[in-house]
């Protein structure tokens, strides 16, 4: 018996080792992308605090010296693969979580406040721009599956989006790389500009959350176009982006029904493939459509409007999602090359610009008709 006893402990402590191995492996191939993200946020931070010193007040956040510097870093540098995995944990996962965070500062008095008209206007904005998106894409001459790629991508959650769509209407791999490629410089401007439009149209906080919300490609880049102009730009946008984000299924539901009626575009242009190379359409999993963070963000919510998330840590969690995102946008920006946009083509830039801009300016109409202040 002794003997059984040592082989079963012997046994275990293998088990134990050898995950331990497992985990360390996996921390090594993380670690050089992710102290260069750590590198980039920490300088993103100083600078930040040296211009407070010399003006008085920090005129570019540390969220928007992290993304301008990464994608410096990025256009003159591509980061080797050994780099790679530690870049995308932090532009991925550690935002995830810093979302998830951000959920314990967002209570249902603000979800409340925004009413039902806003969420009903949210869904006819995201409608109405895919529609835009839509007929600008075939006015310039996009192909239909190119078009909708597009479309949807600016109406709900950019790649996100066009990467759930993309097997539902059977768009092959050059129509996804098309549509996407511009994506990310566009994300980066849109993030860095948008908040010039405050002073401009004389925005509150919650009209430019709104804004922001119904404008911006992805949750996290919201954190980024909205926490430099007001805590409370920042749970409103949030909440429209998520609501934006939730339309992603009712979307792709449609538009598997509607995609029979698609043509098979034998004369479409592709740089390399035939149209016989087209994907089978397929269907999408659930969790595709609703991410994780998503569902863990509105937990969070229920958790702090239910008193259950202690007000003595409300400020560290508040801190730890500003830190996290600042380190995400780090790696945001070393994900973005500004070259990638003469690759994307003409047409395709024209059409993803001018539906952003429709986008924008439906969402200021929705805005002005309900009445936010």
């Amino acid at each position: 018996m002794p003997s059984i006893e040592i082989a079963t402990d012997a046994a275990t402590r293998g088990a134990a080792l050898t995950r331990t191995g497992r985990g360390l492996g996996a921390l090594r191939r993380v670690m050089p992308g992710l102290a260069l993200c750590l590198a980039v946020a920490a300088a993103s931070v100083g600078l930040e605090r040296v211009e407070a010193r010399l003006f008085g007040r920090a005129w570019l956040e540390a969220l928007v010296l992290a993304i301008l510097i990464g994608t410096a870093l990025r256009t003159a540098w591509a980061p080797p693969a050994r780099w790679r995995p530690g870049i995308a944990l932090s532009a991925k996962t550690l935002l995830e979580i810093a979302v998830v965070l951000l959920g314990a500062s967002l209570s249902a008095d603000a979800i409340l406040a925004a009413g039902p008209g806003l969420l009903v206007g949210i869904a006819a904005v995201v409608a109405a721009a895919i529609a835009l998106g839509y007929g600008l894409g075939r006015a310039l001459g996009l192909p239909r599956r190119m078009a909708v790629l597009v479309a949807c991508g600016n109406a709900i959650c950019g790649n996100s989006a066009i990467a759930a769509v993309a097997p539902v209407i059977g768009a092959d791999g050059e129509e996804v790389a098309a549509s996407i490629a511009f994506t990310a410089v566009l994300g980066v401007l849109v993030v860095l500009g948008l908040p010039l439009l405050v002073p401009l149209l004389h925005l509150s906080a919650t009209q430019y959350g709104v804004l922001a919300g119904l404008t911006v490609y992805a949750v996290p880049q919201v954190l980024a176009a909205t926490a430099p102009v007001a805590a409370l730009s920042a749970q409103v946008g949030t909440l429209v982006k998520l609501v934006r984000v939730l339309m992603l299924g009712p979307v792709v539901l449609g538009l598997s029904l509607a995609a029979r009626r698609l043509p098979e575009e034998t004369d479409e242009a592709a740089p390399r493939g035939a149209a016989g190379d087209r994907p089978a359409r397929a269907r999408v999993a659930l969790h595709h459509l609703v991410p994780w963070f998503i569902l863990a963000f509105l937990a969070m919510a229920a958790l702090r409007s239910l008193g259950l998330v202690p007000r003595a840590a409300l400020g560290p969690i508040a801190d730890g999602a500003t830190i996290l995102t600042v380190v995400s946008m780090a790696a945001l920006g070393l994900g973005v090359d500004v070259r990638v946009v003469a690759k994307a083509g003409p047409r395709v830039t024209l059409a993803v610009t001018l539906s952003l801009l429709g986008l924008g300016l439906v969402g200021l109409g929705l805005i002005r008709l309900l009445g936010i202040a």
